[in-house]
């Protein structure tokens, strides 16, 4: 890739893990619930899960979903309906059980969660889609580099929202808080899941 390439593929990249989305509420959730450093796995898994995301689609998947994309579409079906439940299940889920026995997200659970979240699909698939065609690299060089690029911009932004989070931890010892937030998390959660398909 040249400079003016990575450049833009890495601004791409910030605009893709900077904006509310599905994991971001799930980041900063995590760290309203057990602080920066129980949240640090959190971040490290969802921008690895992420990144594996984009060397995939880098070394195909893009491709794939462009020739088929009824396929695309139904797996981002199946991602939302997944976001859905877990939104239903985060307004649901009663404050002192969720203060007593709750563990924040991990790191293999965030790396997962990316490969369900249609966010993460839409932005792997186009930014590989806009961006791959112009490398003179082999597949597995220009993979590797997309993957890198969007690590180094989605590590970062995952901390920002788990920094925030963890402002917000002892606002949320007051249960009608801690109430209020679960629900404005779970429609925030919903809200992106919507703003995917429309």
């Amino acid at each position: 890739m040249t400079f003016e390439q990575t450049a833009a593929f890495l601004a791409f990249s910030v605009v893709g893990a900077i904006t509310p989305g599905p994991s971001n509420v799930m980041i900063m959730a995590t760290g309203s619930l057990g602080g920066l450093t129980r949240g640090l796995p959190c971040v490290l898994g969802a921008a690895l899960g992420m990144s594996s995301l984009f060397f995939c689609a880098g070394l195909g998947l893009a491709q794939l979903f462009l020739l088929y994309p009824l396929a695309l579409t139904i797996m981002n079906l199946i991602g939302a309906a997944f976001l859905f439940w877990l939104a239903f299940k985060i307004a649901t889920t009663d404050v002192a059980q969720a203060k007593g026995g709750t563990k924040a997200v991990g790191f293999v659970q965030a790396a997962v969660f990316q490969w369900m979240n249609p966010k993460g699909w839409l932005v792997a698939v186009s930014g590989i889609a806009a961006y791959c065609g112009a490398s003179p690299e082999s597949a597995f060089g220009s993979a590797a580099t997309f993957a890198g690029l969007f690590f180094v911009a989605g590590f970062p932004s995952g901390l920002a929202w788990l920094m925030a989070g963890a402002l917000m931890q002892k606002l949320l010892r007051d249960a009608r808080i801690a109430r209020a937030f679960k629900i404005v998390m779970a429609v925030v959660l919903a809200g992106s899941v919507t703003t995917i398909f429309l």
